[in-house]
């Protein structure tokens, strides 16, 4: 029986590209000369910090890291959660950027239930972080995708480890 998986990995070397990147333009901005605007990855903990002199200039910080991020991987902001904005020493500022991993359980639920609910010969179930899709025929399952494709826009899916 034709089944495929799917997942929602993040690329960490399109995203370390990204950020150093970034980095490259940051410190090449004359705007940017002398002040605390840069980006950190700390792959460990899965977050980013940006930081800034204001809560402008970490806007501008953004607007440089996002298309970034958008060239290497395509949807990977959708993937950012964003903290709050702090205050640091004086007047500087950083926020952190939390980066998901996965489908969560609630993310998965919806998926099952959406192909469930849309009549489609398929059977969904949830292993780990990851929703495998099995039906009958390969048409089925490309319908399928296209349903989760067209329904699910929030957050990046990939579709992938056909096995037929």
């Amino acid at each position: 029986m034709p089944s495929f998986d799917i997942t929602s990995d993040v690329d960490w070397v399109a995203l370390i590209n990204a950020v150093n990147v970034a980095g490259r333009h940051i410190g090449n901005r004359y705007d940017f000369k002398g002040t605390s605007a840069r980006v950190e990855l700390d792959e460990k903990n899965k977050v980013l910090t940006l930081y800034g002199d204001s809560e402008f200039q970490l806007g501008q910080v953004k607007d440089i890291l996002f298309p970034e991020m958008e060239k290497k991987e395509r949807e990977s902001t959708k993937r950012l959660v964003p903290g709050r904005i702090e205050t640091v020493s004086g007047n500087k500022v950083k926020q952190t950027l939390s980066i998901k991993s996965g489908i969560d359980q609630e993310l998965g639920k919806k998926i099952v239930k959406l192909l469930k609910d849309s009549k489609l010969k398929v059977q969904a179930a949830i292993q780990g972080d990851a929703v495998r899709v099995s039906g009958a025929k390969k048409d089925t399952l490309q319908e399928a995708i296209a349903l989760v494709r067209a329904t699910i826009g929030d957050y990046p899916l990939k579709f992938g480890n056909y096995r037929d």
